[in-house]
């Protein structure tokens, strides 16, 4: 079984994303249900918006960087830059003709993306970018991508234009399965904890970056909202700011939260906090350390070359077989 994520090098990855996708990757690649694991850095779908051209390089390797240090291993898991690949952009245009706008217009994140991107103008891409999302997971015939409540949208349109490119010119495409993550999957905003930690709130309080200087991270635990009560216990609707906390130390501890809740019951939330702050830099610390090692090294590069190599093989077995059923070129 084939199991393929992306992530768009468009900022800092926070500690929702580590604890959500990363630290689960580093897990499942373990997984001996998953025959071939694939990872890949998403910089075609960060021009969506405007980008600096070198602060997004530097994203794209501080990202291989971060998963590498987080503990992905290039011996288990194969990870490449999209845009080296070529073959997605030639199945994203094969797929925008396969899908029809009103699909795309109906993205819920085409409208929020395109809402605050107005003063600016709106790209033809922003509209067609979950084509060529479609494009990155049927190139390799995947059979599980892992997805969070704002991509089960675009993993719906996949599985629905793998199966009409399917029925119009015969079985070509594997249709792929969601993965759900389980506990940990959603970390909540520090500031805000009703809605999902990001990494573009305006508020820098509202979210940890995994490169945080160790002493901010435990700075903006410390001040996160909580409530007025004084009792650790999950409640996400009455007590979502510490529900938000107990799932970070959770995570971060391998602990059940009703054991945590058993540890803090006659904790202030003064406590309780100052070790949800420690459990987090702990968590970190070493990694920030493999971090600072890797991110110049010709290691980083030589897992790249490999992952891309490895994606060019596989993308362009599958894009032959897709222009000769259109009846693109010459046949192959």
């Amino acid at each position: 079984m084939r199991f393929l994520s992306g992530i768009q090098p468009s900022g800092t990855i926070t500690l929702g994303n580590y604890i959500g996708a990363i630290k689960n990757f580093v897990k499942l690649q373990d997984n001996p249900d998953f025959t071939d694991f694939l990872v890949f850095v998403a910089d075609m779908h960060a021009i969506t918006v405007p980008q600096d051209k070198q602060a997004l390089r530097k994203n794209i390797r501080s990202l291989v960087a971060i998963y590498l240090a987080c503990g992905l291993n290039p011996e288990k898991v194969h990870i490449f830059i999209q845009s080296e690949v070529p073959a997605h952009a030639q199945l994203g245009w094969i797929l925008q003709c396969t899908g029809y706008i009103g699909e795309l217009e109906r993205m819920t994140q085409y409208k929020d993306k395109a809402a605050k991107h107005q003063t600016d103008g709106v790209t033809v891409g922003l509209l067609t970018y979950p084509s060529l999302m479609a494009a990155d997971i049927l190139l390799y015939d995947t059979d599980c991508v892992p997805v969070g409540q704002d991509q089960k949208q675009h993993l719906e349109l996949t599985r629905t234009l793998a199966e009409r490119f399917n029925n119009k010119f015969g079985e070509t495409f594997v249709v792929p399965e969601p993965y759900i993550a389980g506990a940990g999957a959603k970390i909540m905003s520090l500031t805000d904890p009703t809605k999902k930690m990001s990494k573009s709130d305006e508020n820098p309080k509202a979210f940890i970056s995994i490169l945080d200087d160790i002493n901010i991270i435990k700075k903006k635990i410390k001040s996160a909202v909580t409530d007025s009560d004084t009792k650790v216990k999950f409640d996400k609707e009455n007590k979502p700011g510490i529900s938000n906390l107990l799932t970070i130390l959770s995570c971060c501890t391998n602990t059940s939260i009703s054991d945590l809740e058993e540890k803090y019951k006659d904790a202030t939330y003064a406590e309780f906090k100052e070790d949800v702050a420690n459990a987090v830099a702990a968590e970190i610390e070493p990694i920030q350390k493999k971090y600072n090692e890797l991110i110049n090294s010709d290691f980083l590069d030589k897992v790249l070359d490999e992952g891309r190599d490895y994606a060019t093989y596989l993308s362009n077995k599958k894009i032959n077989k897709v222009m000769n059923k259109v009846g693109l070129g010459r046949k192959r």
